[in-house]
């Protein structure tokens, strides 16, 4: 079973590695391309995040090492940000006019790399269990990149979502914050209630 979970989780690095690539291979061609755009979009860095932990879990397997609890935290929360990439898209992104977009990288982005991931904390026992404590560290690293995303859209009018684009109104732009935050705090809930079941042991 180990055997097969690792295969999985080395099968998502590649397939985060090739869909960011494809996409940026595109994107790059755009005569107003910003690698400061590309990759501050929330899909992109929770994508990269995904990419990391696992690699990170496949070199602790590796080396035979039982799953620190800071190892686990990080799996945690690359499992909160990527489905909340996954929620955001296809509730209020799905029908956005995105150009430049490589279907098979977007699917793989938003869809199956986020389903997947959730799945694995789910399933799989090589975890330790969190606290309720780490849900706010969860939250820093969302709230950072927001701090941001404002800051550019109320300077340079880069805004990567339209529901953060200032000319919506603040009082607008807040709402979806505010909402975006609480799927985030429940979801974070929800990894370190999961982060105690033991539905598959590898």
């Amino acid at each position: 079973m180990r055997t097969l979970v690792n295969s999985l989780r080395l099968i998502v690095v590649i397939a985060v590695v090739a869909a960011i690539l494809g996409q940026w291979l595109v994107s790059m061609r755009a005569p107003d391309y910003s690698p400061f755009d590309f990759f501050g979009y929330f899909t992109i860095q929770s994508n990269v995040f995904v990419g990391v932990a696992f690699a990170a879990t496949l070199v602790a397997t590796a080396r035979q090492k039982r799953s620190a609890l800071l190892l686990s935290g990080i799996r945690g929360a690359a499992t909160v940000y990527i489905a909340t990439t996954g929620v955001v898209y296809n509730t209020l992104l799905v029908g956005a006019a995105v150009e430049n977009t490589v279907p098979w990288s977007n699917d793989l982005l938003h869809r199956w790399i986020p389903l997947y991931v959730v799945l694995d904390w789910l399933l799989f026992s090589d975890r330790a269990r969190l606290l309720l404590r780490h849900v706010w560290w969860f939250l820093l690293y969302p709230a950072v990149w927001l701090g941001v995303v404002l800051v550019r859209g109320a300077t340079d009018g880069w805004v990567p979502y339209p529901f953060l684009d200032p000319s919506l109104g603040y009082g607008v732009v807040a709402l979806y914050c505010l909402g975006v935050a609480v799927f985030i705090g429940l979801m974070g809930i929800l990894v370190v209630g999961m982060s105690r079941l033991r539905l598959v042991r590898v």
